[in-house]
């Protein structure tokens, strides 16, 4: 399994928390591609839902993840 930030923005607006037969339901109906739902179908089989893509991704770029000075433009 593998993630990027194309792959993963799929899911940014899926309806958390939810498990991972919605998540893929939802990739499925919103036409992501073939790879994310690959991805997801290779989530731990529990009916424990997910509340953010943080718990999918652990390495999901946060807004504090990208430094910008907005004084220097």
């Amino acid at each position: 399994m593998y993630w990027t930030l194309e792959l993963v923005s799929h899911l940014e607006d899926a309806p958390w928390p939810a498990t991972k037969d919605e998540l893929i339901d939802y990739a499925k109906r919103s036409g992501a591609p073939f790879e994310v739902i690959r991805n997801l179908e290779e989530l731990d089989d529990d009916d424990y839902p997910y509340t953010s893509i943080e718990e999918i991704w652990p390495d999901y770029p946060s807004g504090d993840d990208f430094i910008f000075n907005e004084d220097e433009y």
